[in-house]
């Protein structure tokens, strides 16, 4: 950990980037946050981290923040991540996800910071042939966010190849659970554990459950869950470590909605009503995650596991924080 004591988050605003903030700063790191806010949140800072707020499609600032702050590493998540929205605006999604990211690493590259940790997305496999999935995984995109991420890993190996940068890019899957301090916000919110939180906090009737005809145990889709501290573990074995290329995070096993949905009820004791809803058209039955090269290499071993404990500390923070870390009804 010597070599990286200051480190550049981008997007440290967000809900990954928040929890490895924190985790790093814990850890006795030098975290300088680099967030516009859009999408992240003020109250999502951790208060011994410096705050820049800035955009990354903006050159000139990033290049000046780079110059000034000469970090040894820089953690990357900030990007835009609805499958949904970049279907329907791939442009804003190429400029953010992708111009953006250059713009970093050219900035990176043009001061000498010479290691990157990616937060990348096993949205660039698309949907596999076969689970669990492994890094070598043939890599096919979906969507436009995945796309915008597989192109900007492209980006990376080449400066990896022609400048001898670090850089690695952490594949991971269903990012869930909370801190003590900080939790999932979004706006709009689309993923199953909080909508499935917000039922039983009434501020929702009921939770869809889209298809349960799938080839699955239940008929519900089977995804790997991973709790964002053993997320933000990750990370920081990667800025300790030697290593370049990809990596898959997860569980290696897979909890269908069902059961998130049952497992969720005996937490919060509330009845949190489902319905049926039809299939989402691109829904692969099932995405687990082979995750033995991180193991391996990273020496990465999650400490929770289990779905109750993912979601008893997610059910924790919600309900500390209703609505979300506005407080806003």
């Amino acid at each position: 950990m010597a070599r990286c004591k200051k480190v550049l988050v981008t997007g440290g605003a967000g809900y990954i980037g928040s929890v490895t903030s924190e985790q790093m700063l814990d850890k006795g790191l030098e975290v300088i946050i680099f967030d516009n806010l859009e999408r992240g949140h003020k109250e999502a800072i951790d208060k011994r981290a410096k705050f820049i707020k800035g955009d990354l499609r903006d050159e000139a600032k990033i290049m000046k923040v780079m110059k000034d702050i000469k970090p040894d590493a820089v953690m990357h998540f900030a990007a835009y991540a609805l499958v949904p929205e970049s279907m329907k605006k791939p442009d804003m999604y190429f400029r953010n996800n992708l111009y953006g990211g250059i713009n970093l690493v050219n900035a990176m590259s043009k001061v000498g910071v010479g290691k990157i940790v990616f937060s990348s997305t096993c949205a660039t496999y698309g949907q596999p042939k076969k689970v669990p999935i492994t890094e070598e995984t043939p890599q096919n995109p979906a969507n436009p966010y995945g796309e915008s991420k597989l192109q900007f890993e492209k980006v990376l190996k080449w400066y990896n190849a022609l400048e001898g940068m670090q850089t690695v890019f952490l594949r991971y899957f269903n990012a869930c659970g909370a801190t003590k301090k900080f939790g999932e916000d979004h706006d709009p919110e689309t993923h199953l554990i909080p909508l499935v939180l917000q039922v039983a906090l009434g501020k929702r009737e009921k939770v869809f459950v889209y298809g349960d005809d799938y080839k699955t145990p239940d008929g519900t889709c089977l995804r790997d869950y991973i709790h964002i501290v053993d997320l933000a573990q990750a990370h920081i074995l990667a800025l300790r470590s030697k290593y370049s290329g990809a990596f898959n995070l997860g569980n290696g096993s897979g909890y269908s909605v069902q059961e998130v949905i049952e497992t969720a009820r005996e937490v919060t004791g509330h009845a949190i009503p489902a319905e049926i809803a039809p299939r989402r058209p691109g829904d692969p039955a099932a995405l687990i995650a082979a995750a033995d090269k991180a193991r391996n290499l990273l020496k990465w071993k999650p400490k929770y596991p289990e779905l109750r404990v993912i979601l008893e500390s997610a059910w924790e923070w919600h309900q500390a924080h209703p609505f979300g870390y506005s407080g806003k009804k």
